[in-house]
């Protein structure tokens, strides 16, 4: 498929620019798998959707404070680091800008040497490898010297780091949120598990392979960037126990998703497991685990609208979001959501 089969028209106001006021205020869009109509509703309406034995699936990973502003240690040229992945002790792949001003070698400081870091290497995706020279723990450090990553069509200063976390974060280590997760609230996780749907935990680390745009025309020539999963055997049986009963799997976000579907794609099955997933979902995909999708709305030719796509198929979603552009809703990181199923 040709990446400009994945386009659509976004007027620029419509890009939300913080969060709504209460998580679970936003609106809903819901897309029925088996009819051609839309319904217009709020994300707490989601309890009309789910039913008893379902089984919502959720990414409990937590954002780090991964975006960094330094100087180079010699010219005091202002320089960004984005940390995308933790290598080993102190090391780690980063986007660095501006790239042609950081060559190997290059040093730069973080709030007056709080923090250091020097560049060590050049990744095959235009990255760096970084390490970092500090004292005490990074962990403190990086939460005194970092910022939240929102994204660059984000304007706004964030007010309030906690509006771009899930209420459910647990395991640090991503780069940018899982944005489906943004509109639970406890209230209303709380009614979900009341009403007999089970909610549970997995794990992938958001990093470049979510966010990195599509350069080439035909798709299926896209390189995935790794991401870090996990599955604990609770989880497993959790979500193996749905499926044997007959409930149905929705995921919450296309994190989540690729967690679910990668393990199943290499085992058969969910089990509890752990490590790096390149998969990439397009149209032609067949889902193995998820029977349903919460997810937000996402930019036009990105990997995220291509996974959608390929769940509903590419000329209802378009469809969907010509229908939420008439229709004035949110999009992308801090807009509203969009219920697959």
């Amino acid at each position: 498929m040709d990446l400009s089969d994945f386009y659509y028209d976004l007027p620029e106001e419509l890009i939300a620019q913080d969060p709504c006021g209460l998580r679970d205020r936003s609106r809903l869009m819901v897309v029925p798998l088996d009819r051609d109509e839309f319904e217009h509703r709020w994300f707490r309406d989601l309890l009309k959707y789910l039913r008893p034995g379902d089984n919502l699936v959720v990414n409990d990973t937590k954002v780090i404070p991964a975006r960094l502003l330094g100087e180079k240690k010699v010219t005091g040229a202002k320089m960004e680091v984005l940390l995308l992945k933790k290598l080993e002790k102190d090391r780690w792949e980063a986007l660095v800008r501006p790239g042609k001003r950081a060559p190997v070698g290059t040093e730069i400081t973080f709030n007056g040497g709080l923090l250091e870091g020097r560049i060590l290497d050049d990744t095959a995706y235009g990255g760096r490898i970084v390490e970092f020279y500090y004292n005490g723990s990074f962990d403190e450090v990086l939460d005194r010297v970092g910022l939240m990553p929102v994204p660059p069509y984000i304007k706004k200063p964030l007010s309030d780091r906690h509006r771009y976390q899930t209420v459910y974060a647990r395991e640090a280590g991503s780069a940018a949120a899982p944005t489906a997760g943004l509109h639970f609230s406890p209230e209303l996780l709380n009614s979900i598990r009341a009403m007999g749907v089970t909610i549970t935990p997995v794990l992938l680390h958001v990093g470049l392979g979510t966010f990195r745009p599509v350069e080439v025309q035909d798709i299926s020539l896209h390189h995935m960037h790794a991401e870090y999963y996990e599955i604990s055997g609770e989880s497993a049986a959790a979500i193996n126990l749905t499926k044997q009963q007959g409930g149905r799997v929705i995921a919450v976000g296309t994190t989540t998703t690729r967690c679910l579907e990668s393990v199943a794609q290499e085992y058969g099955q969910i089990r509890p497991c752990s490590g790096w997933t390149e998969i990439f979902i397009y149209p032609g995909y067949r889902f193995q685990v998820i029977d349903g999708l919460v997810t937000n709305f996402h930019l036009p030719k990105s990997t995220l609208l291509m996974m959608v796509s390929a769940l509903a198929g590419r000329d209802r979603i378009l469809s969907a979001y010509e229908e939420a552009v008439r229709q004035k809703y949110r999009f992308f990181s801090f807009g509203d959501a969009m219920l697959i199923v």
